[in-house]
């Protein structure tokens, strides 16, 4: 279904973004796993991919906060690639505190990190989206985007803006067969949200259970492959922001 098609995951080297990546590869995909610290994790992501579905992938370290950084990054990717088709837009982080506590950088490192990082890499595969005149943009925001969610006040802000960033990018690049779309997750089992299983608002989704990374992976493939769905911010959710 995506044999032949170069895919960059962010943030792939565990939970949601190696599920996506995992699953994108067995789509056919070739896959560029991007992690930020955790070189052998992400390599054991590219391993799974080369030797369980048969993909090219390779992983690069790179800081998706810093513009110049992540320029270099994608100019490797496409001396390695060639090019790129898809990209999904997970890396994120969490310093989560009540506003009235949190502290500059607590604020400014989640915005870096989970928006700008997401405008970096847009920014630096739209040149190849262009010339090929087609692309796929996946931006993993959240449910917390949608709704807000105390003490979060940073994480909820990044990734609201996500959700205009993922909707102003597919108005400027629908007429050139590129497409920009979102998926929110609600509560998803990863080493993020460890701390959130015994968290009282579970009782509250409706379909009673928290996520797996594969729910959302399995949205993604869904993005990557659906022509005709641009701008649109699909929850994978349980049903809790109904």
């Amino acid at each position: 279904m995506l044999k032949g098609k170069v895919a960059v995951v962010t943030g792939a080297s565990r939970g949601i973004g190696e599920a996506i990546a995992c699953k994108l590869s067995s789509l056919g995909a070739d896959i560029a796993v991007i992690y930020a610290g955790n070189k052998i994790a992400a390599e054991n992501v590219c391993k799974k991919c080369e030797e369980e579905y048969g993909s090219k992938a390779k992983a690069y370290q790179c800081d998706v906060s810093d513009f110049t950084t992540v320029k270099q990054t994608v100019a490797d990717i496409k001396a390695d690639f060639g090019t790129v088709h898809i990209l999904v837009n997970n890396a994120g982080i969490t310093k989560d505190g009540l506003c009235a506590m949190m502290k500059e950088d607590d604020f400014t490192s989640v915005i870096d990190t989970n928006l700008k990082g997401a405008f970096n890499f847009i920014r630096h595969c739209i040149g190849m989206f262009l010339k090929n005149r087609e692309g796929c943009i996946i931006n993993i925001s959240s449910v917390v985007g949608l709704t807000g969610n105390a003490g979060q006040c940073n994480y909820a802000s990044s990734k609201a803006g996500l959700i205009g960033l993922t909707k102003s990018v597919a108005k400027e690049l629908a007429p050139r067969g590129i497409r920009c779309n979102a998926i929110a997750p609600g509560f998803i089992k990863t080493d993020m949200t460890e701390s959130q299983e015994e968290n009282p608002l579970l009782a509250a989704v409706p379909l009673g259970r928290m996520g797996e990374p594969s729910d959302i992976a399995q949205a993604a493939a869904y993005l990557a492959t659906a022509d005709y769905v641009t701008g649109e911010v699909l929850r994978v959710d349980g049903g809790i922001a109904m």
